[in-house]
């Protein structure tokens, strides 16, 4: 299969106070081959980009270029589509979906996660409770319940804070405009109980905000299904509480 990590994965690592230390791009490829999957990467990887970042900017242009030399780089590496293509990050998937011939658009994580690999581990679900948000992008994907399927699937409850529809990093306005996140997420942090250690989502950047305004870690799904995952035949140990 093939893997797509994002710009955003790719240069932006756990949080200075999040326990985990591996970047989301290792842990990906590491789930992916636990599972069995053989994984292999688009040629040029590191000049590679969705274009989301141009077209937030006003640039359509750069924007499509960017997402045209995706395209090919897929193109090569799948055999014109014949391999499945998975990306780990829900605005990178939603652009790629809107620009590339339907056999090489990537599959979201979360919906291959779902999908694919669950059925292909072992899954002991990890005590207490865990907060889950859904980005902007993986709405406009109808990927939230597919989401919430596989949180439920690793952790016995999973709470999403109410009225919290966009976490308003908007691009990357979290880093300029911070306002309109601390407003956006003005609620999360007394909506989760002390009870509730860390939130998944599936956006770097909808993370940071996240983690900010409620006082714990949040990363991606990723994370959670590996903690709580192994290979079939394998013993699989208690999830930590």
């Amino acid at each position: 299969m093939v893997y797509l990590p994002s710009c955003a994965s790719r240069t932006m690592g756990p949080s200075c106070d999040d326990h985990g230390t591996v970047a989301l791009p290792n842990k990906t490829a590491a789930l992916l081959e636990k599972a069995g999957y053989h994984v292999v990467y688009p040629k040029g990887l590191a000049n590679l980009c969705c274009g989301q970042p141009f077209e937030s900017k006003g640039l359509p242009e750069v924007a499509d270029r960017k997402s045209a030399e995706v395209g090919e780089a897929l193109r090569e590496i799948s055999g014109d589509g014949d391999l499945l293509i998975v990306s780990d990050t829900s605005p990178c998937s939603y652009r790629l979906r809107r620009k590339l011939p339907e056999k090489l658009q990537p599959l979201d994580i979360s919906e291959f996660i779902h999908d694919h690999l669950l059925a292909r581990l072992q899954i002991r679900k990890r005590p207490g409770v865990v907060a889950l948000h859904v980005p902007c992008s993986a709405k406009k994907m109808g990927l939230g319940p597919k989401l919430m399927g596989v949180a439920r699937a690793c952790a016995e409850q999973v709470i999403v804070p109410e009225n919290i529809e966009c976490c308003g990093w908007a691009g990357d306005k979290g880093f300029t405009t911070p306002e309109l996140n601390a407003h956006a997420l003005r609620t999360l942090k007394n909506q989760l109980p002390d009870s509730c250690a860390e939130g998944y989502s599936n956006s770097r950047t909808c993370e940071i905000g996240l983690a900010m305004h409620a006082g714990r870690p949040y990363r991606s799904l990723v994370y959670l299904v590996d903690e709580v995952s192994e290979p079939i035949g394998q013993t699989v140990l208690p999830a930590a509480e």
